[in-house]
C-alpha cells in the first residue's frame, strides 16, 4: 500500500524546510518533535499556519517539517512556503490565492556575510580620537 504524500520544499535566508504533507488530522510535527515545542513564540507558529488556514485546509492534513540551516524565523517563513507549494501539488486551484497572498514568492534576501576588520556585516568598532 503506498502512502499518499505530497513533498515539497521551502527556503528562506539560510533556512532549508522539508514538508511532507498527509492526509490527517492538523498535526504538525517538526524534525520528530511537537511543533509548539519547536516554534515557541506564537508569530512563528501564526507564519507557519498561514496557508493552510488561507487554503481552509488545517484540519485535513497532517504536516512533517524537516528545518535545516538558519533561525527560527528564518525556518518558519521557509515552512510557510513549503506548505503553500505542497498545497499546490495537491490542487493546482489553490495556487491563485496562495500566489495573491506571497506565500508561493521566495524572499530574494540573504544573509550577508561577515567582514574582516569589522565586528559584523556592516557594523564597525567605535572610533576613538584620543
Amino acid at each position: 500500500m503506498a502512502l499518499l504524500q505530497y513533498l515539497a520544499t521551502g527556503r528562506r535566508k539560510r533556512a532549508t524546510v522539508r514538508v511532507f504533507l498527509r492526509p490527517g488530522t492538523g498535526n504538525i510535527k517538526v524534525n520528530h518533535r511537537e511543533w509548539d515545542k519547536y516554534f515557541t513564540t506564537y508569530s512563528s507558529r501564526a507564519i507557519v499556519r498561514q496557508p493552510l488556514q488561507a487554503s481552509e485546509m488545517a484540519e485535513k492534513f497532517d504536516v512533517l517539517l524537516n528545518c535545516t540551516g538558519g533561525g527560527v524565523s528564518g525556518q518558519a517563513e521557509a515552512a510557510r512556503m513549503g506548505i503553500a507549494r505542497a498545497l499546490c501539488e495537491f490542487n493546482q486551484e489553490l495556487r491563485p490565492k496562495l500566489k495573491s497572498l506571497g506565500y508561493l514568492r521566495r524572499d530574494p534576501r540573504e544573509h550577508e556575510r561577515g567582514k574582516y576588520g569589522l565586528k559584523g556585516a556592516r557594523a564597525r568598532f567605535q572610533f576613538s580620537k584620543r
